[in-house]
């Protein structure tokens, strides 16, 4: 359950103002149809994530105890430090067109966009620390929906109601907490 809940939790605060979290406003605003986009983002996240929280079980049988904790410290710190770099959407990251359909542009691009994202990352250290791949892949995966779907729905106001600051700074302290609790223990 813990790995469930940190999962979560970290992710969804990690996605306040990430590229994928200005995708889905970007989706939202172009095709006005929220439910594939909410789904389309769904199984993108799925998939990508289930391979990045496999990548990370096999790192933890891969990897000795001892070089896995202070790999894991690491990365977390390194972690908190990339959660105080606001995120752009770039022109390469924008939607394909429309030729596959909502939910398949939402899809291709979700998947592409989240390729060595910062979720995607944590979700392989994540799945390293817990050694619980199917509780952190179902925890990452409901932290990216609560970030995105209430900005697919409701556009431009949620993300003016958080600042950005405050989410991305209490963002890098649980990276933080979690790379000293890992070097530490």
């Amino acid at each position: 359950m813990e790995a469930f809940l940190v999962s979560t939790g970290i992710v969804a605060l990690a996605e306040m103002g990430d590229k994928t979290q200005l995708l889905s406003l970007v989706l939202a605003a172009r095709f006005r149809r929220p439910w594939p986009i909410i789904l389309g983002i769904l199984v993108s996240t799925v998939v990508n994530h289930g391979l990045a929280g496999a990548l990370g079980a096999w790192i933890t049988g891969a990897l000795s105890p001892q070089l896995l904790r202070w790999l894991l410290g690491a990365s977390f710190l390194a972690m908190a430090a990339w959660m105080l770099v606001p995120d752009k959407l770039d022109d390469e990251d924008s939607p394909a067109p429309a030729r596959f359909g909502v939910f398949g542009t939402t899809v291709v691009a979700f998947f592409l966009a989240e390729m060595g994202d910062k979720t995607q990352i944590a979700t392989v250290m994540l799945a390293a620390r817990y050694d619980a791949w199917a509780s952190v892949v179902a925890g990452t995966t409901l932290g990216m929906m609560l970030a995105n779907t209430p900005v697919v729905l409701l556009g431009g106001r949620i993300t003016r109601l958080v600042p950005m600051r405050v989410v991305h700074g209490v963002s890098a302290a649980i990276f933080v907490a979690l790379g000293l609790l890992a070097l530490l223990s």
